[in-house]
């Protein structure tokens, strides 16, 4: 199994931005899937999730700016970014969990990165 993020680039701030992340492989199911990111010197944060109930959940940070989907049908997600601050520059990462031919495991992605200019 494999997660390819994309979508990631430079913007003013105010803009938007839509990430993807597609998971390939022998892929049975994915139960939950993540978007992290990791400012320059800073640690890992979570971003948000969605379930495969389609319920989500976001960090406060970004709380009514970002947007969580997914298309089932492509093994992809997105994290659709609106109203875009310089301090949400940073490497976006996506992580599942995710339950293939050889069970089930967390997987990343490589990361995007977003840079947002003032």
């Amino acid at each position: 199994v494999q997660l390819q993020a994309s979508g990631g680039g430079l913007v003013q701030a105010g803009g938007s931005l839509r990430l993807s992340c597609a998971a390939s492989g022998s892929i049975r199911s994915i139960n939950l899937m993540y978007w992290y990111r990791q400012a320059p010197g800073k640690q890992r944060d979570f971003v948000g999730l969605i379930t495969n109930g389609d319920n989500t959940h976001y960090a406060d940070s970004v709380k009514g700016r970002f947007t969580i989907s997914r298309d089932n049908t492509k093994n992809t997600w997105f994290l659709q970014m609106n109203s875009l601050k310089p301090e949400d520059t940073a490497v976006y990462y996506c992580r599942a969990h995710i339950t293939s031919s050889s069970g089930g495991n967390t997987y990343w992605g490589q990361g995007t990165q977003v840079t947002v200019s003032s």
